[in-house]
């Protein structure tokens, strides 16, 4: 899914709540990430000087990039519609951490693609990578998590509270989805570089699970059944 809105940027970000202070660290560890991973990718070689080979096609480097990209765009696309539909500030700050943090992780993982000269797509079944049951996609829900059309369209038709517990109850299971493909893929790694930024989005992801089900729960909401 691709997005229609501006480039986020760090600037257009507000000053975050004192709940959520760990989310501009984790947002700094990615970008040092991004800053050096590519070029050693491309050089054959790791930070340590040992042989890095690059992916196939098939592999779960490969899948677990192009698979987790496109789970984080649909994230990016779900912040930008409440942040357009409600004027909680709590709620704005957290989509601003969203969009920034995800979009940042998904160049990082386009762009291993690209170093590795593999597509960014290339028509396997999602989740293909992961050695298990093949994920039953439907609706527009392409891998764990997802939200579906149906689900997009009914947030664009909320506005204020009603916006905000729909949005959190979606990105509650959204994250949760992204840990189980996360974790899959540390399971599987044999990218250092690359199973970091996956262990950073399972821890980054479960601590932020916490603190949306406090948000819904300050709403007199829960979250989605399973």
């Amino acid at each position: 899914m691709t997005s229609d809105h501006d480039e986020p940027t760090a600037e257009a970000a507000p000053v975050r709540s004192r709940r959520r202070v760990w989310w501009p660290a984790a947002l700094a560890a990615a970008v040092a990430l991004g800053l050096g991973v590519p070029a050693l990718v491309a050089s054959g070689s790791s930070a340590s000087g040992s042989s890095v080979s690059v992916p196939a096609n098939d592999s779960p480097e490969a899948g677990f990039a192009r698979d987790m990209a496109t789970h984080h765009q649909q994230a990016i696309d779900m912040s930008f519609i409440v942040r357009d539909r409600t004027t909680n500030e709590e709620v704005r700050n957290l989509a601003f951490d969203i969009i920034n943090t995800q979009a940042n992780q998904r160049g990082m993982m386009m762009g291993w693609l690209d170093q590795w000269g593999l597509p960014q797509s290339n028509g396997v079944t999602p989740m293909a990578w992961m050695k298990m049951e093949p994920y039953q996609a439907h609706d527009g829900s392409l891998m764990p998590g997802m939200a579906t059309n149906a689900d997009l369209a009914k947030l664009r038709t909320l506005s204020g509270k009603d916006a905000e517990i729909f949005y959190l109850q979606l990105m509650i299971r959204h994250h949760t989805g992204g840990v189980e493909m996360a974790q899959g893929y540390v399971d599987l790694s044999s990218n250092p570089v690359e199973k970091r930024l996956a262990e950073s989005m399972v821890n980054g992801q479960r601590s932020e699970i916490d603190l949306i089900t406090q948000m819904l729960a300050e709403r007199g909401a829960k979250p989605l059944p399973n």
